[in-house]
């Protein structure tokens, strides 16, 4: 039973996303749909906290000062409406969860930087999804002869 659950979460995992880390200051992209119109729209801020959850379920919090209100977002991280979630810099923090930033302002929400290179998470496809991928291909190539 474990297996099938497995594989379904796997089946839903995008392949590669960036290991978060709390103090990151990241640009999440993110698909809008208004009416029958799509954009995609970009929210830049720090990541507060991570949410690690199982495959499918994990998320992390995004927070932004924006006209001097607060405004944090959660975001989970194999949704198909985000598209891209783009690194910018890392901070020092010696905490999982930035809670303390919620109530500073200004200067004091300023950490130190660090020089951090980014490292993904790979995420592998059940053999069944990738056999049926391959079959599904093999169609089509003879579909289009």
């Amino acid at each position: 039973m474990s297996q099938i659950l497995r594989d379904f979460t796997l089946k839903h995992c995008k392949d590669k996303v960036p290991n978060l880390i709390p103090g990151q200051i990241v640009k999440v992209h993110q698909k809008i749909k208004e009416g029958n119109k799509t954009r995609i729209q970009v929210f830049q801020g720090t990541v507060i906290a991570v949410n690690p959850g199982h495959g499918v379920n994990s998320t992390f919090t995004v927070r932004r000062i924006a006209s001097g209100v607060g405004v944090e977002k959660v975001f989970p991280i194999h949704s198909p409406n985000i598209v891209e979630i783009e690194v910018m810099r890392s901070q020092k923090v010696r905490r999982a969860k930035l809670n303390y930033l919620r109530e500073r302002q200004g200067k004091a929400l300023r950490l130190k930087e660090i020089k951090k290179e980014v490292t993904f998470k790979t995420f592998e496809k059940p053999v069944k999804e990738i056999a049926k991928e391959e079959v599904a291909e093999e169609k089509t190539e003879e579909a289009a002869s």
